[in-house]
């Protein structure tokens, strides 16, 4: 087995490590990403690819609560590419989970420079905004870091960019543009049909209409925590901690999601992963009672 990992380049790495990490094994996708790094930088730099494979570590050190990792990996990544979106919303992310808020609204308020329709970022702002009002008061703006100007070359860059498939995992770019009014119409017409049968307990069903909204408008956090919902109806245990995590990617903070994530863990009786979900959705909600409630079961089963 060892020979083998040996013998790995720096993709199949990285491909190890995008599995390890889907799968919740965080700390494993951290040493593979590192491996990655390690093997890119013997056979020369690509600053892109280079800079992914430091934004996806810094996710995993971010999901593992290691937020001071996290934000020195986001650091370097957006060293190699100055205003990736990604290594943005994560720094930013660990920020305000190390209550660096300031540093933190900065963060989300550059990625809004460079595509005002994503979610996190928007959502990220309005709560750094509560916090540092509630902190500072009315002239908490006064107090903030230099906010970097975009250059018009990245967000023309990104918006070319948007739209494309990517390489890595075959997968569509996580942060793009939101597409076109009638692609996002169809979304949600196709989002609706799935609530419908949501209400009538037509779960399968109901997955089906969710993964074709999806096709649409992969970008919809909502879409990914309904379909959560009825995976974990279906038993589908596994499937449901991926669509939490899909939703997070976009909203670190969503309290479905946290929530969802937290109930499939608890049946897969991954109950440390179950905590974590629960911990994370108590610092943004303190007074939720289903989580505080399903924390204490939790607990005792420990």
């Amino acid at each position: 087995m060892q020979h083998k990992r040996r013998s790995q380049s720096w993709t199949e790495l990285k491909k190890a490590g995008n599995e390890c990490f889907k799968t919740g094994q965080y700390g494993e996708a951290v040493c593979l990403y590192s491996q990655a790094i390690k093997e890119m930088e013997k056979s020369g730099n690509n600053s892109e690819d280079l800079s992914i494979l430091y934004s996806n570590r810094a996710a995993s050190y971010l999901k593992d609560g290691n937020c001071g990792e996290c934000v020195k990996d986001c650091t370097v990544s957006l060293d190699l590419v100055p205003f990736a979106i990604k290594p943005l919303l994560r720094r930013g992310a660990a920020y305000e989970a190390l209550e660096r808020y300031r540093l933190a609204y900065v963060d989300y308020k550059t990625a809004l420079q460079i595509d005002c329709n994503i979610p996190a970022a928007q959502d990220g702002t309005n709560r750094m905004t509560k916090c540092l009002t509630e902190v500072d008061g009315h002239s908490w703006r006064e107090k903030l870091p230099p906010i970097p100007i975009v250059p018009m070359a990245v967000k023309e860059n990104f918006s070319q960019a948007a739209c494309r498939t990517t390489q890595h995992n075959g997968t569509r770019e996580k942060y793009k543009s939101v597409p076109g009014e009638d692609v996002i119409k169809k979304a949600l017409i196709l989002k609706e049909e799935g609530n419908a049968l949501v209400k009538k307990a037509e779960y399968k069903k109901a997955i089906e209409k969710y993964t074709q909204s999806l096709k649409h408008n992969s970008s919809e956090i909502t879409t990914y925590t309904n379909r959560a919902l009825c995976y974990l109806s279906v038993k589908m245990y596994k499937e449901a901690v991926r669509d939490c995590e899909e939703a997070l990617q976009l909203d670190s903070a969503n309290i479905k999601a946290l929530y969802r994530q937290a109930q499939a863990h608890k049946e897969l009786k991954d109950y440390k992963a179950c905590v974590e979900d629960l911990n994370s959705l108590l610092k943004v909600e303190p007074k939720n009672t289903a989580a505080q409630n399903l924390l204490l079961k939790v607990q005792n089963k420990k």
